[in-house]
């Protein structure tokens, strides 16, 4: 993972991040998505802040696992689509440009550390992405899990790629075509979650899976994740996801759909 200089990594308290909030305990670097406003969609800068973060976690060898947590009602709701058509919000982020294009899926996947989400808000769209890049999912019970881009006129590419790593290809391509919510006790059952828990037991049993996991070998968990990697690897299918993405995302339907879904109306298709 090389998307920003070493030397600007290794100072990563003298930049500002606006988007996220960050903080490392006990081996565990807890990443926290802190956009509760803007139910958390991923701005561009945003995701330039989650990828600096993540690329700290790979460089420094004193962080043995990540937690991946949101502020807000909702984990995450996807793209920011007005950010992404160029109408960019002022902020204090002074994280700089990456080196290239990020790819989303691919900065869990280079992380090559446990990675526990903990679900305590709704998710739709791109921001399985992220639900799906981590090795385990923790979540309570009455949230919802969507797929809402088709209504949209959108297609969700690259959530496609790391679902199907996840649940069955059938499951994957109905979700996505019919862009449904997911009820928790069904996403479970697919094993896109790990574990179901209670609002009062959800930061001690996090607390209790970073502790176990952290206490063994880092250098075996590192080298056997790498490994996983390598027999599964995707960034040639995340490069081409992410060219038919911005693909939809120019076309009519497109279009049409962000206009019905702004205007509250049904939208009308050619």
């Amino acid at each position: 993972m090389s998307y920003f200089n070493n030397k600007d990594i290794v100072n990563i308290k003298s930049f500002k991040f606006d988007f996220i909030q960050w903080h490392e305990k006990d081996h565990v670097i807890i990443v926290t998505l802190d956009r509760p406003n803007k139910k958390n969609a991923l701005h561009p800068q945003m995701i330039n802040e989650i990828a600096f973060a993540f690329q700290y976690a790979s460089f420094n060898k004193n962080i043995r696992a990540l937690l991946l947590k949101a502020n807000g009602d909702v984990f995450c709701s996807g793209l920011d689509l007005k950010a992404m058509n160029g109408d960019l919000e002022n902020n204090k982020s002074t994280i700089p440009q990456p080196n290239s294009k990020i790819l989303i899926g691919e900065i869990f996947n280079k992380l090559y550390k446990p990675k526990i989400c903990q679900l305590e808000g709704d998710v739709y769209a791109g921001g399985l992405l992220l639900v799906g890049g981590c090795n385990y999912v923790v979540s309570l019970e009455d949230l919802k899990l969507g797929l809402p881009e088709v209504k949209r006129g959108i297609f969700p590419m690259q959530v496609m790629q790391s679902l199907s790593k996840i649940i069955s290809f059938r499951n994957v391509i109905d979700w996505c075509i019919r862009g449904y919510n997911l009820k928790v006790k069904t996403a479970h059952s697919w094993g896109l979650i790990s574990e179901i828990v209670t609002k009062n037991n959800m930061d001690s049993f996090v607390s209790n899976w970073l502790s176990e996991v952290v206490s063994n070998s880092p250098m075996a968990i590192q080298y056997g994740l790498e490994a996983f990697d390598k027999i599964n690897s995707s960034e040639s299918n995340h490069k081409y996801l992410l060219e038919m993405l911005e693909l939809v995302l120019n076309s009519d339907d497109a279009k049409e759909g962000i206009a019905a879904f702004k205007e509250k109306r049904n939208p009308d298709w050619k």
